[in-house]
């Protein structure tokens, strides 16, 4: 997505478009925390938690970032009660499907990451339609981390690589980190700058284990279902007033 100024009007004055994040990652934790503080059953929080992500997705649009991660569902959350796993992958199919002609709108480029053969058929072919449907899409890239762990796509693409050097394709010093990523599921996409995490919980939760590396990480005590533009506001003051060494030291 490119930072035209058009792009850029609602922008809040105290930050600096030339240093904004240009891919941006979320862990969306909170929605039941929220729900039970309010005395609502669990899955109110993660309706209430679609918003919040449409919010952010377009907020970061709006403020000219070019791509948003998301983690929607990882291979853990299998392990929740069966009646909230069933919900949530109704929910995920009912929002591609209500929000597919919003996203060619706005030219939203939506794309999943994860092992996507395990999920429900009927979620697999919304899935498969909307990415087919926005590939060509010149907006901001959304990339949906669902039924996503980041260690089995480390070990995936361990294999892969492997099962290349067997057959002969490239030999074991051809391997390198470039060569690495190419094998996993966000091989074309850019690492994230900047990891949010609401809730409050200090920890990656098995996501973008090798993405993250060098990733600012911001954490907040807020719930997902109230983070909206104030809190991304103040999660994008703090990553400006961060300095990206990369492991380096100034001079």
């Amino acid at each position: 997505m490119t930072t035209q100024p058009s792009l850029l009007q609602q922008l809040p004055p105290d930050l600096d478009a030339n240093r904004l994040p240009k891919q941006v990652a979320v862990i969306m934790d909170g929605n039941g925390r929220w729900a039970r503080q309010r005395g609502f059953p669990r899955v109110m929080g993660h309706r209430k938690g679609v918003d919040a992500l449409k919010g952010l997705l377009r907020c970061c649009r709006d403020w000219g970032i070019g791509g948003l991660t998301a983690y929607a569902f990882s291979t853990e959350n299998w392990g929740r009660p069966s009646e909230e796993v069933d919900f949530l992958m109704t929910l995920f199919e009912r929002v591609l499907q209500r929000e597919l002609a919003e996203m060619m709108t706005e030219q939203v480029r939506i794309r999943f990451v994860g092992n996507l053969i395990a999920l429900p058929e009927s979620l697999q072919s919304a899935i498969a339609q909307a990415m087919a449907q926005t590939a060509d899409n010149t907006g901001i890239e959304f990339t949906v981390a669902t039924n996503y762990g980041g260690r089995q796509e480390i070990i995936s693409a361990c294999r892969a690589i492997a099962q290349e050097v067997q057959k002969g394709e490239i030999t074991p010093e051809q391997v390198n980190e470039e060569l690495f990523a190419q094998h996993l599921y966000t091989a074309d996409l850019p690492d994230p700058d900047l990891l949010i995490r609401t809730s409050g919980e200090m920890r990656l939760s098995n996501f973008l284990l090798w993405q993250l590396a060098y990733a600012e990480i911001y954490v907040t005590d807020t719930l997902w279902p109230d983070f909206d533009r104030a809190a991304f506001h103040q999660a994008l003051q703090s990553y400006q007033q961060r300095d990206r060494r990369f492991g380096k030291i100034h001079q």
